[in-house]
């Protein structure tokens, strides 16, 4: 992902999204050098994930898929990407923060081998001026099989 594609990834983010990130949010993450892939399917965007890397281990810190990409397995082809970038930056392990509501995307990651290990209180703005509650969850990458067909 590159500054120039940034209004199909906001056209994704702002569908996906009832409090999505901003186009500054997503200028400010690729000035820094987070990691940013996007994905093509054919010749439109269907997906897209930022991460941050630490010493040894990534933070994914927004991916989505999406509306009419969803369903086909491009979230688990990002996640296999991301988890090949890990491992060739010897990052052991993943984190993320979902939605404690999202739970369709907590089952996905869960059933990808991630862990809830946590809670963060009202972590994501919702509704009404209230916050929700996030789940924090892990991946040990050791434990992961590597899908070789992913590539970043």
């Amino acid at each position: 992902m590159q500054i120039p594609d940034l209004d199909a990834v906001l056209a994704i983010e702002n569908q996906v999204y009832e409090f999505p990130w901003t186009r500054g949010n997503f200028i400010d993450s690729l000035v820094a050098g987070y990691e940013a892939w996007l994905l093509d399917d054919g010749d439109t965007a269907a997906g897209y994930f930022l991460a941050l890397q630490g010493v040894d281990e990534m933070h994914l810190l927004n991916i989505s898929v999406a509306p009419a990409a969803q369903g086909r397995g491009h979230a688990r082809q990002m996640l296999d990407a991301l988890c090949r970038l890990c491992r060739q930056s010897g990052c052991l392990q993943l984190w993320l923060e979902v939605r404690q509501g999202n739970e369709r995307a907590r089952q996905l990651y869960r059933r990808y081998g991630f862990a809830e290990v946590g809670q963060r209180r009202a972590y994501y703005p919702a509704a009404q001026g209230q916050r929700e509650d996030a789940v924090l969850m892990s991946l040990q990458l050791a434990a992961q099989p590597l899908n070789p067909e992913a590539q970043p």
